[in-house]
């Protein structure tokens, strides 16, 4: 996905940023430490072009909320800032701390989720009402890509990709169950859960 976020705006840089330990949307029972999590993103893309890893939010002592998080980018951050997140999660953004705000100050970049839909988008209330036969098209797939302001600087891009079948919480699912997920990741993050005994019993 995030490859094809790079490729798709051009970004000069890709940034992974791991949660802390307490994040808001997240129990803590469903992740392992923020530590692993961090260490586990730095082999995932060690060597990939144009990726890079930051441990601000994952060595943050309390919670850390998105809004903060960006505006300490913005104070670092020259030119354009996109914030990268799946549709299926950004249909839930509506409890996210101070919503309005964080969509007003960064542009955002939503990349398709199966099963959710574009056309979800549309009952998000707090963005400008969206076209709905733009969304529909995006979800039957005459259409990749939407534009669309969410401020006088910043952008929503909608865009639709290839579908992906892997998710952190199927491959939590999997090694749960005792199945195999050593095609499901980067060799290096498959031997750094089994080493320190991640998400099941080995």
């Amino acid at each position: 996905m995030a490859t094809h976020a790079q490729q798709a705006l051009a970004l000069d840089q890709v940034l992974f940023m791991p949660s802390g330990d307490h994040p808001p949307h997240k129990t803590s029972t469903t992740l392992a430490p923020a530590r692993h999590r961090l260490a586990m993103v730095k082999h995932a893309i060690t060597d990939i072009p144009h990726f890079a890893v930051s441990d601000m939010e994952s060595n943050a002592s309390g919670t850390s909320y998105t809004v903060e998080t960006i505006h300490t980018l913005r104070q670092r951050v020259k030119g354009s800032l996109w914030f990268l997140i799946g549709l299926d999660a950004f249909l839930q953004i509506a409890s996210w701390k101070s919503v309005e705000t964080l969509v007003s100050s960064t542009n955002f970049l939503v990349l398709s989720r199966p099963p959710a839909h574009f056309s979800q988008v549309a009952s998000l209330t707090f963005l400008p009402p969206p076209p709905t036969e733009q969304l529909h098209r995006l979800d039957d797939g005459t259409c990749t890509r939407l534009d669309l302001p969410t401020g006088p600087h910043t952008m929503l891009t909608l865009l639709r990709m290839p579908p992906c079948p892997v998710s952190a919480s199927a491959i939590r699912t999997r090694i749960q169950e005792g199945l195999d997920i050593a095609d499901w990741l980067p060799p290096p993050v498959h031997s750094y859960i089994i080493r320190h005994h991640l998400y099941g019993l080995w």
